[in-house]
């Protein structure tokens, strides 16, 4: 068995804030209609025709089932075929279709991009919003009442940006001491899983650290081991390596 958030083996420098890639929520008709257009490059009008007439007689086919009475995708299909045939038929003869020239297209992939730099404004404000908060309570000596939220991890990396790339220590223990202890949105399985990918490799280490030899002794409190994060800080993987040996060593039918 190993520890749950694996060290790895990076120099120790702090990275840029991490603002997350908007997602794109699943749209079915968005869908089928991207799927027409790549079929559709560089078909010609007549080619073009005879897929619309069998997207025509997939579309009748699909009438007859009730389980197919809420598909957006099909109609979508159907439609983008129609269309396509329409730009082909108004253009001279012998056209192929490009969907880099199709004005359609290229108007929903600036609509598209314009989406996204916003998103990544509103990610970016909604970070530095809560690295104000962080500080703050930081100074109010309140930061460890606090519970971590979607998105502390960017903010982190944001207090460092911050700090003109000066480590964190206190901000690193806090999310250190939750991700052992499962609070905040830790409490996730699937967020703690993620934190890997996430967090720097002294937190990962000390967290780990913190999680054994919480269940070695169990009374120990976190507040207890304060030594955990000097030998993270000293040498994360090292400390990710003693983690897995005692999480071997205490997990029955393992071998040290």
């Amino acid at each position: 068995m190993t520890t749950p958030w694996p060290p790895q083996h990076t120099a120790h420098r702090p990275l840029p804030p991490r603002v997350a890639a908007p997602r794109e929520p699943v749209d079915p008709a968005r869908i089928g209609r991207r799927v027409v257009r790549r079929e559709a490059r560089g078909m010609d009008a007549g080619v073009v025709a005879a897929a619309l007439e069998e997207a025509r007689f997939d579309a009748r086919q699909a009438s007859r089932y009730e389980d197919l009475a809420d598909d957006l995708r099909g109609p979508a299909e159907l439609a983008e075929w129609e269309r396509i045939a329409e730009l082909l038929a108004a253009a001279p003869a012998g056209t192929v279709y490009d969907p880099d020239v199709d004005v359609v297209v290229q108007a929903e992939l600036a609509a598209d991009a314009a989406a996204a730099r916003e998103a990544e404004l509103r990610e970016a404000m909604r970070i530095a919003v809560r690295a104000d908060e962080l500080q703050a309570l930081r100074e109010l000596g309140t930061l460890e009442q606090t519970e971590p939220r979607h998105g502390d991890e960017a903010v982190r990396d944001e207090l460092t940006r911050r700090a003109g790339a000066y480590v964190q220590p206190d901000v690193d223990a806090w999310l250190a001491r939750a991700l052992a202890a499962h609070r905040g949105h830790y409490a996730d399985p699937a967020t703690r899983e993620a934190a890997a990918g996430l967090l720097h490799p002294p937190v990962l280490a000390h967290a780990a650290l913190l999680a054994v030899l919480t269940r070695l002794v169990a009374d120990a409190d976190v507040d207890q081991l304060p030594f955990a994060a000097r030998l993270a800080t000293a040498d994360s993987e090292a400390v990710g390596e003693l983690a897995a040996f005692l999480t071997r060593a205490i997990t029955p039918g393992s071998r040290a």
